[in-house]
């Protein structure tokens, strides 16, 4: 039986515990905010643990701890990095009021489904990244180079302690490239995301009587005025590398499939959100002062300075207004015909019989840190169904398919 075969046979065999592993998971309640995710890293030590696997906690922010496990191979090879994290989105007060049919932290397996918050964003992706770590520590004197697993905190709110604070502070984690399994698609690979550029803008006037509208310029009308001229913003060009322009075209039906349809159309362009808007204090009162939060996404490729530039530009024609940045990530990716794009295309090809397509994500993930210092990252997990909204949920045959994946294209890049 060939190492490959084993590690499939491992996979069935304890098919039970590895959905068991996940479900126990989705029940250890890690909102971001408040961002406390103790109850789900003590479930990842304790299975590290019941098998002997050596880890490090690194927590900077007690709350917030880091789980990281590392091994040798014996002969010399490349060093793969598995990345997932702990921290889910939170839930109200009310969750029958939001729509939940089951407990959002029950992880109620329910027509082949597991439900719960955090299931597919991405505590399926981060247990497969566990089990990815396990299975091949069984067989690591048949493989070559370095195998590293992080299971981060602090992620969904872009937060210092989690990825962020590995990369800037243990160089070790770096490697030579990172798999890992947030939410996209079985039918996509993401080599990249779009990056976010938050504006604060705020428009001020001398105010007056709402009668008197004589008498001062409304800052909500300005305000309205210049939204209206931001969406500019959606109409610049851009010149693509080739091969990133090959790869969205190649990937137009895989994206849409993966994040709606649309999703392809808006992938090469900015785009503008208005995510908050607040102005005025009484009907009656001609508004002398108004606030609004512009969510800008960048294309792969394009200078946040370039667009930059043209906000500025519009910006000048409202004297009013003036604006603060609030956040920044930058558009990040890698080869989108790599060496692991490859190796996950073969084998969902043979496990499948379908070829996943490489894709640019419209949301962000850690992963972008990695490519931010040239480390290629390739994310590859289930469908996003219903992330960040009621009733959440992961197929439970697409999790197993995607622990498959990331088994096999782990120890395939550990032995080519």
């Amino acid at each position: 039986m060939s190492e490959r075969e084993q590690l499939l046979k491992w996979i069935a065999e304890e098919e039970e515990a590895i959905i068991g592993f996940f479900q126990e998971f989705v029940r250890r309640p890690s909102p971001n905010p408040p961002g406390d995710t103790t109850e789900a890293v003590a479930h990842i030590k304790g299975f590290l643990d019941s098998n002997d696997l050596a880890y490090r906690i690194i927590d900077p922010q007690p709350l917030f701890a880091n789980v990281v496990a590392s091994f040798d191979a014996p002969s010399e090879g490349r060093h793969l990095v598995l990345n997932g994290h702990i921290d889910v989105f939170p839930v109200g007060e009310d969750p029958d009021a939001e729509g939940w049919t089951t407990d959002p932290w029950g992880g109620e397996i329910r027509d082949g489904k597991l439900y719960g918050r955090g299931s597919c964003d991405m505590k399926a992706g981060t247990s497969a990244s566990i089990w990815t770590y396990a299975l091949l520590h069984r067989i690591k004197d048949k493989l070559k180079g370095k195998l590293t697993l992080t299971c981060v905190s602090d992620e969904e709110t872009f937060g210092p302690w989690g990825a962020r604070y590995l990369m800037e502070h243990h160089p070790e984690v770096h490697g030579d490239c990172c798999l890992n399994g947030e939410p996209s698609s079985p039918y996509s690979i993401r080599f990249g995301e779009k990056g976010p550029i938050w504006l604060n803008f705020t428009i001020r006037t001398p105010g007056s009587h709402g009668a008197y509208t004589h008498g001062s310029a409304s800052a909500t009308r300005i305000a309205a005025k210049l939204i209206g001229a931001l969406e500019a913003l959606e109409d610049m060009a851009f010149d693509y590398p080739d091969n990133v322009r090959s790869a969205l075209v190649e990937g137009q039906e895989a994206a849409d499939i993966a994040m709606g349809e649309g999703a392809s159309e808006i992938l090469p362009k900015v785009t503008l959100n208005i995510g908050t808007i607040k102005g005025g204090l009484k009907v009656n009162m001609v508004p002398g002062e108004c606030s609004f939060e512009a969510d800008i996404r960048l294309p792969v490729g394009v200078a946040k300075e370039t667009v930059m530039a043209r906000v500025e530009e519009i910006a000048a024609g409202f004297p009013e207004a003036t604006f603060k940045e609030i956040n920044c990530n930058l558009p990040s990716y890698c080869d989108p015909y790599g060496d692991m794009m490859g190796i996950i295309q073969k084998n969902v090809e043979n496990l499948k019989g379908f070829t996943p397509k490489p894709v640019v994500s419209l949301g962000g993930t850690d992963a972008r840190l990695w490519r931010y210092i040239d480390v290629p990252a390739y994310v590859y997990g289930p469908f996003p169904t219903n992330m960040g909204a009621a009733d959440e949920y992961v197929e439970v045959e697409e999790y197993l398919h995607i622990v498959r994946t990331h088994v096999l294209s782990a120890y395939d890049y550990l032995t080519s």
